[in-house]
């Protein structure tokens, strides 16, 4: 068929002559057929059209080594030579260049769709070439954490805060949308990259569009939806509903996505576009750098919108509905655009259930976090629970786009085939294996202890938060982020994995539950560690300082 990436080799020769011949496009007596790996046959086409096969792929390939002399030259026919020009990378390149110099003569639309069949080759990659690539962006990423921490740990006494304590609820939910969108996004992008999706200026601006209305279009809808469920968690279980917070906390939550998503995603497009033209692989620095700012960008909107807003229902009732109808009213010019590119429109029809799965789930660590930052002796908190989240879903996020890109690069047809992906790794095989994705999941883990220790350090040396770094603290803290990030690197691997067999693509589905559980695990571990160190007596000495 037109389709297909094969090219037959035809010419007529005397009967029991094998020679090379010309590339054509089609083959006007056969449509499609299949092929055997790498092997060169000789095909003999029946006497009369009735014996050829009418239905694609029913042509039977016999292989010969010597083509038997005919002597009826009355019935001489051509014999026909096809080569599967996909056995093997070198034979891919061969062609290729082949190929390459016959379409200057002749261009057509599927062009395009023979040379997307041809992604460049992975890049080999070395434990210490990666932990290279991932430092600075994780560093970077682990800062701009501290920053979101240390302003968490000053907007916890506004008054809006402490007036509508649901507020905290929405702020894992808002701060996991880097992981639910723009760490999705940015693994997209990177395998489109890498895959060579993005290599034509039209095809990377049509993506581009089309994922930046895409995100937009989630941004606003889980946006909403975090606001219900703070409504939900924080006041109907005890029964104290009030209408005009309600409103406060949607429209907050709408607006603060809406222009966190924007902006993260713009800053996205230009690390991928960039990283491919320095050569430096963007699965290994896009999704940190997407959590570098996220974090202080979305809780710094957020605390600044939700005052704004807070002030404004004193003077003015239509101000907090107004700001959602806003939103919500722009969201159909995102799907129009949004469904105009082939990728993002399928992600538009069955990405919500991660991103909105996900969203419930950092919810409930919201609700953690409100029970406890509430609470005076765990005050402390609020300037860790950044930082311990955002790490542990930075380097979950690395990892899940890393093995996302090794499936999608492994399974297009452009080497010998590897052995397919194990469904159910064990722990061992994860961060012990030989392969490339086990490599990257050692070197992620040993950046856990040096990095947090860094951010600690810093913490402690610019005075935040209302807690003590004692020794048994650092020893507890340290324990829980290394217990977090062992669990969501062995649940990466296992669920891309799983995700891929059942043919879910792990870009759009992997990194919004991942990181979504990394919220809910550091959340959790961290208050656990605050109530154990209550316990045995390492007790705060600074609170309310």
């Amino acid at each position: 068929g037109t389709q297909s990436p094969l090219r037959s080799i035809t010419e007529h020769r005397a009967p029991g002559d094998l020679v090379r011949g010309q590339f054509v496009d089609r083959v006007d007596a056969l449509g499609s057929f299949h092929h055997s790996n790498g092997s060169v046959h000789p095909v003999i086409l029946p006497d009369s059209p009735e014996e050829v096969p009418q239905t694609p792929g029913e042509y039977e390939l016999t292989e010969v080594t010597s083509i038997p002399d005919r002597s009826d030259q009355e019935n001489e026919r051509p014999d026909m030579v096809v080569l599967d020009c996909r056995a093997n990378a070198k034979g891919q390149r061969e062609e290729d260049a082949l190929l390459e110099n016959a379409s200057q003569s002749n261009e057509s639309d599927d062009t395009s769709t023979d040379q997307s069949l041809v992604p460049p080759a992975p890049l080999k990659e070395t434990s210490f070439s990666i932990g290279l690539q991932v430092l600075f962006p994780f560093l970077l990423a682990g800062f701009g954490t501290v920053a979101a921490g240390m302003v968490l740990d000053i907007v916890q006494h506004w008054t809006v805060f402490t007036e509508v304590t649901e507020v905290f609820i929405l702020v894992p939910a808002l701060l996991g949308l880097k992981g639910n969108l723009e760490m999705t996004l940015a693994s997209r992008l990177s395998t489109a990259a890498n895959i060579g999706q993005m290599d034509t200026a039209k095809d990377m601006w049509k993506m581009i569009m089309g994922n930046l209305a895409l995100i937009q279009v989630q941004a606003t809808v889980v946006g909403f939806l975090a606001s219900i469920a703070a409504v939900i968690f924080g006041w109907i279980p005890e029964g104290n509903f009030k209408m005009g917070h309600a409103v406060l906390l949607c429209a907050s939550s709408v607006a603060t996505a809406f222009i966190a998503s924007l902006l993260l995603g713009l800053i996205m497009i230009g690390v991928i576009i960039a990283s491919r033209k320095v050569g430096i692989n963007p699965d290994n620095v896009a999704t940190p750098i997407a959590a570098s700012l996220g974090d202080l960008i979305t809780l710094a909107l957020l605390a600044g919108i939700s005052t704004g807003l807070y002030k404004e229902l004193e003077y003015n009732d239509y101000a907090n509905p107004m700001v959602c109808a806003f939103f919500v009213a722009l969201t159909p010019i995102w799907v129009l655009i949004a469904r105009r590119t082939p990728s993002t429109r399928e992600v538009l029809y069955s990405g919500w259930e991660p991103v909105i799965i996900a969203m419930a789930i950092s919810s409930v660590g919201g609700l953690i976090l409100d029970k406890t930052v509430s609470n005076p002796n765990f005050a402390g908190m609020a300037v860790f629970t950044p930082v311990i989240n955002g790490v542990g879903g930075n380097l979950v996020a690395v990892q899940a786009s890393r093995i996302s890109t090794y499936l999608h690069m492994n399974a297009l047809p452009i080497a010998e085939p590897n052995p397919a992906p194990r469904k159910c790794p064990t722990p061992w095989s994860t961060f012990f294996g030989s392969g490339v994705n086990s490599r990257s999941a050692r070197v992620l883990f040993l950046l856990v202890a040096p990095g947090h220790l860094v951010f600690l350090y810093t913490i402690n040396s610019m005075q935040g938060g209302h807690t003590t770094l004692t020794s048994v603290f650092v020893a507890f803290y340290l324990a829980a982020a290394l217990l977090q990030v062992v669990i969501l690197l062995y649940l990466a691997d296992w669920m891309v994995n799983w995700m891929w067999h059942r043919g879910m693509d792990p870009d759009n589905f992997s990194i919004p539950y991942l990181t979504a559980l990394g919220d809910l695990l550091g959340t959790g571990f961290l208050a656990l560690c605050f109530h154990v160190l209550w316990l045995i007596g390492d007790r705060d000495t600074d609170v309310g300082d």
